[in-house]
């Protein structure tokens, strides 16, 4: 391989040499790694096929890479927050791509920020464009990233995920009552989420035992019947079955089921006495 001039290091020891003696100095090749940075989220797709389903609103353009910041309540989504996703962007791109002098095409990523509330400085600007209700495009340079504001977003099954970490009491409620399982640590996450608010003092109209309870009567026709009543004790399954209703589907095999010779004699005897003494005497 032919021998390459490094001239990068020459360009900062051209200024290294420049600067001699002033009050500036000169660092060639700084390690910027030495603080760890961390990005938010990144949605990568790494299967092929379509989804299935109904993806959130604005996320309808997803690409093979996509990187996303989150601002909740607590913060405000500036231009400052969109420079670190942009500098995230460039420094992942590069190392997902086979070389740095043969980086994967910008078609492979998109930029997203979502955030709770409604970041009205950047929509002053003109690089700023509605795409529907919630979701917007802000231009950065060359760069478009999609901005989803969680409280805009419309009360629709696709966004009720969303709407859990808006921090808006209406939204919470809808996304509650709408956010189906996707895996086994749904209860658990939703759980977390209530908790996180209510540390924080937020009144809940709509509490986890509701949850639990619209959860339960949504899905409930999924289950088999030894599901539904699986755990239940048998002072339990009285209640929910009256014995009236339960004998009337029993066989007369399956009613007298366990009870020994002797006990099922004994239950004749007595039920022929009480027959006795119900019918009317005769009158001589």
């Amino acid at each position: 391989m032919p021998y390459r001039t490094n001239w990068h290091r020459l360009f900062g020891l051209m200024l290294a040499d420049f600067f001699t003696g002033s009050p500036y100095s000169v660092e060639l090749e700084k390690d910027l790694s030495i603080k760890k940075q961390l990005l938010d989220v990144v949605i990568l797709r790494k299967g092929k096929g379509k989804f299935v389903g109904q993806l959130p609103d604005g996320f309808d353009n997803l690409a093979k890479h996509n990187l996303i910041t989150f601002k909740s309540h607590h913060d405000t989504l500036e231009d400052w927050a969109l420079k670190e996703l942009t500098g995230h962007y460039v420094n992942y791109r590069k190392q997902v791509s086979p070389s740095f002098e043969n980086l994967l095409p910008e078609k492979e990523f998109r930029l997203y920020a979502v955030t709770s509330r409604f970041p009205h400085e950047l929509a002053g600007s003109g690089n700023w464009k509605c795409i529907q209700d919630g979701v917007f495009d802000y231009q950065r340079g060359s760069d478009t990233i999609r901005v989803i504001v969680l409280r805009k977003l419309p009360d629709e099954e696709q966004n009720a995920g969303l709407h859990l970490l808006s921090a808006a009491p209406d939204k919470l409620s809808y996304g509650a009552a709408h956010y189906g399982r996707h895996s086994p640590e749904t209860s658990t996450l939703i759980n977390r989420l209530y908790n996180g608010y209510q540390r924080e003092g937020m009144s809940m109209p709509y509490t986890m035992e509701d949850f639990r309870k619209d959860y339960v009567k949504e899905h409930l026709e999924k289950l088999s019947p030894e599901e539904r009543v699986e755990g239940l004790l048998p002072e339990q399954l009285r209640k929910v079955l009256p014995l009236d209703q339960l004998l009337k589907v029993l066989s007369p095999d399956e009613r007298l089921a366990g009870l020994s010779p002797e006990e099922i004699d004994k239950l004749l005897r007595r039920h022929a006495a009480k027959s006795a003494k119900s019918k009317p005497k005769k009158k001589k």
